[in-house]
């Protein structure tokens, strides 16, 4: 029998996480046969998620006709409370085997909340509270609001899983925050053994957004013409090696070696939106490049499966590191702004969150009237 390939991730230092999470999967058993198989190493999860596993099935139903006389959003933050730790709970020999490196679970704050810095800090200390496991991390959005709810959480001893990120300025701000809140935090003399966090770069989107620019003018003629079609598809890629060399640079610097010194544990690039969204691209595409050391890829289902069936695991992220940056660079000779895309793709992020969870309570909304009317009838 085939060795799994998503086993052989971990000798090059990558942890595999799930993108996914549902009722349904927790009660029948089969996360817990995912770790097993696949030796998965935590699980994320957004309002998109929710939105999926909560109003298109019917796992939920039961438990929301329960809660009917609550609102809807009583009810969102009891089931997805509910789901995390049970989660967290199945992951937690993982995170104890890892020394709690690894076996973490991510709940996001309210998207709505991404332009609040205090409303953020607020829900962040809730769900903390209310979730009550080590092994969980709390998702703040990487958005300029949310910069100094991160280092605030941070120097509170918050596990913190950084999303929506799509920059290098954003990246190198994030990575600077958790710094500055692990510095605070050493300061008044407490631990920083066991405070974790991942920044979650975001990828397939990327590639999404840009490709059109560059499909464009390689209608045309010329030199032009030439370098977009040298430049589609590698953007993504080309960016995540670049925020890589970042990382690099940040944490085998002299700032991070005294936190180190006193227990502190880095804050691993997650690579994110690792879907294929195009279809002439491998559906591995972004797992493939980006495997190397102290990193995190979390996977949607169908990604997972796929790689598991034809993933051909080899340490390719330190390759080409400058020729990344070069490509980047390159962009601005075709008219494309990447700092300009990556900011429109973090409001566009910001928007697409907000708009799956009003559809997520709109729906419990109808699901709770429907339970209220079965229980009086």
């Amino acid at each position: 029998m085939k060795e799994n390939p998503l086993h052989k991730l971990e000798a090059f230092g990558q942890s595999i996480w799930l993108d996914f999470i549902r009722r349904g999967m927790l009660v029948s058993g089969e996360l817990a046969q995912l770790i097993e198989q696949d030796g998965l190493g935590g699980v994320t999860s957004n309002p998109a998620i929710f939105e999926k596993a909560i109003a298109k099935t019917d796992d939920y139903d039961d438990a929301i006709r329960a809660l009917a006389e609550h609102s809807a959003e009583e009810i969102y933050t009891r089931l997805t409370i509910e789901d995390i730790q049970h989660t967290a709970d199945l992951f937690r020999p993982v995170h104890e085997k890892t020394d709690g490196r690894d076996g973490f679970v991510s709940l996001e704050v309210s998207p709505q909340l991404a332009r609040d810095t205090a409303a953020t800090l607020t829900e962040a200390r809730r769900l903390w509270q209310e979730v009550a496991r080590p092994n969980v991390m709390i998702k703040v959005p990487g958005t300029r609001e949310g910069i100094p709810a991160i280092r605030q959480l941070v120097s509170e001893g918050l596990n913190i899983n950084v999303t929506l990120l799509f920059g290098l300025p954003r990246y190198r701000e994030v990575a600077e925050a958790f710094l500055a809140g692990l510095e605070e935090r050493a300061a008044e003399n407490r631990p920083l053994k066991g405070v974790a966090s991942v920044a979650s770069f975001f990828l397939s989107r990327i590639d999404v957004l840009v490709d059109p620019f560059l499909e464009k003018i390689m209608q045309e003629k010329g030199p032009a013409a030439a370098l977009a079609a040298e430049l589609r598809g590698e953007v993504a890629i080309s960016s995540a090696k670049a925020a890589y060399q970042i990382y690099l640079e940040l944490f085998n610097g002299e700032r991070f070696r005294r936190l180190a010194a006193k227990g502190a544990s880095s804050q691993r690039l997650l690579w994110a939106s690792t879907g294929t969204k195009n279809p002439e691209y491998s559906d591995i595409k972004y797992v493939e490049a980006l495997i190397g050391p102290e990193t995190v890829n979390t996977l949607p289902m169908e990604t997972l499966a796929a790689y598991r069936d034809h993933g051909r695991p080899e340490a390719r992220l330190t390759e080409g590191g400058m020729e990344a940056r070069r490509l980047l660079e390159r962009l601005s000779e075709v008219g494309v702004d990447l700092d300009a895309i990556t900011r429109q793709l973090e409001e566009e992020g910001v928007e697409k969150f907000i708009a799956s969870f009003d559809n997520l309570i709109k729906s419990l909304e109808s699901k709770r009237l429907k339970g209220t009317v079965e229980q009086t009838s």
